[in-house]
């Protein structure tokens, strides 16, 4: 009769523990979630927009450094023909003419490298601001623990379903649409 009573509340002991870690899991499951960072940054169309505006300005500098190495070619050109027939007054004057050619291509590169990654850093900051501001609130609205962001593959494995990613760009347009508007 101890062993049937024994084994009886074991059984039930068990049960219960059972029901318990069942309720646990399925009523208090932490939600973890993840974004893919490439597929988010494209097709987000703020990050699309910043990315067009940053390549016409880029356009715009690229034709400027050409100019100046146009004028830098042609001030070389003239110095070889003056170099045979000219005097040395006139080659000393297109060295030098030249010569300050040359300083302010080298300058104005270096200054719109800098401004270029500046610029670039400005875009995209501001655009990543505004996808972590959106992260943190659509993970606290949708009871999430957790929102990682893979990148360049540094999430092994995940459930695809899992994978917010599709949610999430939708939801930033949407929101971008409004406020572009």
């Amino acid at each position: 009769m101890n062993f049937l009573r024994t084994n009886l509340l074991t059984l039930t002991l068990f049960v219960i523990v059972l029901f318990f870690l069942l309720f646990e899991f399925v009523f208090s499951a932490k939600k973890i979630s993840y974004v893919d960072s490439g597929k988010l940054l494209n097709g987000y169309n703020a990050m699309v927009h910043a990315r067009n505006e940053f390549e016409s300005k880029k356009k715009t500098w690229e034709a400027n450094i050409d100019s100046l190495t146009r004028e830098v070619q042609e001030s070389m050109v003239k110095y070889e023909k003056t170099a045979v027939s000219g005097s040395e007054k006139e080659r000393q004057l297109s060295r030098e003419l030249i010569s300050n050619k040359q300083k302010q291509l080298y300058d104005y590169q270096n200054a719109i490298n800098q401004n270029a990654a500046q610029e670039e850093q400005r875009l995209t900051q501001s655009v990543l601001t505004t996808v972590n501001n959106y992260l943190l609130r659509y993970g606290k609205k949708h009871g999430y623990k957790m929102i990682l962001v893979a990148t360049n593959g540094n999430i092994a494995y995940a459930d695809p379903s899992m994978d917010i990613t599709d949610k999430i760009v939708e939801q930033l347009n949407k929101e971008y649409t409004v406020t572009a508007k």
